[in-house]
């Protein structure tokens, strides 16, 4: 169990001790393959003693260049110019919306000097692939930082409000083309809440996956698809360059240096899915290890090299930890599964 109170409806160890136990065994020798024998990662000893600070090791449960590989690689850098870890090390482990990653990580009891980057694409990949692991199975660090999507269409597209958008929608809801990541990612549920919002059944969406902002905005340009929804900051450039229009975004307020694109909830669509990232601990560490590592991710986020990453990167701080971040997760969960139910996934 986390040591920060966990989900009310999380599945204990004892529930399902034979798939669990199988679960954790197949998981491990998948992650391991991942990482194969020339990476620098070495697997510690079953307990990290003294200063957990001197020899860290970020798992990003995906490949590099992508949204937790920079979030990690991010973090690293900020302890290491505020001195805050002596060496803080990346290792990506990818696959499965992060359950390939968070299943080694399951596996390393005691280990404290190892963290995990988190996130909705966590909570998501744990439902859509069946996680035989989840977040009771690790300790809860804290939530740091979000960002938003944005709903963008070609520049010389005719709509200009989520209300043209919807409006169109309805209309032909199987016609209209969509494109964002991957399914079951942010960016399809964030359309997935935007139909349900505007009265459209979630699984009349026609959706073509892409990996990432630019693909997606090729398909703009192109005409395969009308819409798409996208991480602000991987098309913030094509919106200011003018190639992309972008429609609202996902937000509680507008973006600093784009205060011309709306929110979605100032046009009338509370769209509430947020695409958050943050650090677990290994299972079973000590109450004194966890406060040290939650220690060293505070006086990270406190740091002006972080404040700098948030401000490059358009990230908003919302930094939670103990029953907050564990009613959160709770929260969170039931969203996304809610959502992937409505999509058929």
């Amino acid at each position: 169990m986390p040591k920060a109170p966990p989900p009310e409806d999380s599945v204990s160890e004892s529930s399902h001790p034979s798939r669990r136990t199988f679960g954790r065994i197949a998981y491990g020798a998948i992650a391991l393959a991942a990482i194969g024998t020339a990476t620098t990662y070495s697997v510690k000893a079953a307990s990290a003693k003294g200063d957990l600070s001197s020899n860290l090791t970020l798992i990003a449960p995906a490949g590099a260049g992508g949204g937790w590989d920079g979030f990690a690689r991010e973090t690293q850098q900020a302890m290491r110019v505020e001195r805050l870890a002596n060496n803080a090390q990346v290792v990506n482990i990818p696959g499965a919306g992060g359950t390939i990653g968070l299943g080694k990580f399951s596996t390393m009891h005691g280990q404290a000097d190892t963290i995990l980057a988190t996130g909705t694409a966590m909570v998501g990949g744990i439902a859509l692939n069946k996680s035989p692991v989840g977040f009771d199975n690790t300790t809860l660090l804290a939530r740091v930082a979000e960002d938003y999507d944005v709903l963008i269409a070609a520049a010389d597209s005719p709509h200009n409000t989520i209300d043209d958008v919807i409006g169109a929608w309805k209309k032909d809801p199987k016609g209209f083309v969509w494109t964002g990541g991957s399914a079951g990612s942010v960016d399809h549920l964030t359309i997935a809440q935007l139909a349900l919002l505007g009265g459209i059944s979630a699984s009349d969406i026609t959706y073509i996956p892409k990996s990432g902002g630019g693909e997606a905005i090729q398909t703009l340009l192109s005409g395969t698809t009308d819409f798409a929804s996208c991480g602000f900051n991987e098309v913030s450039d094509q919106i200011d360059a003018g190639r992309v229009k972008a429609i609202g975004v996902a937000a509680p307020k507008r973006i600093k240096g784009f205060e011309d694109v709306p929110t979605m909830s100032e046009q009338g669509y509370e769209v509430t899915l947020t695409n958050w990232r943050g650090w677990l601990g290994a299972p079973d560490i000590t109450g004194d290890e966890s406060a040290q590592l939650l220690d060293v991710l505070t006086k990270t986020r406190d740091s002006a090299a972080w404040k700098d990453a948030l401000g490059r990167n358009k990230w908003t701080d919302v930094w939670q930890t103990g029953e907050e971040f564990a009613e959160f997760i709770k929260e969170d969960t039931s969203r996304v599964e809610k959502l992937l139910k409505e999509l058929g996934l």
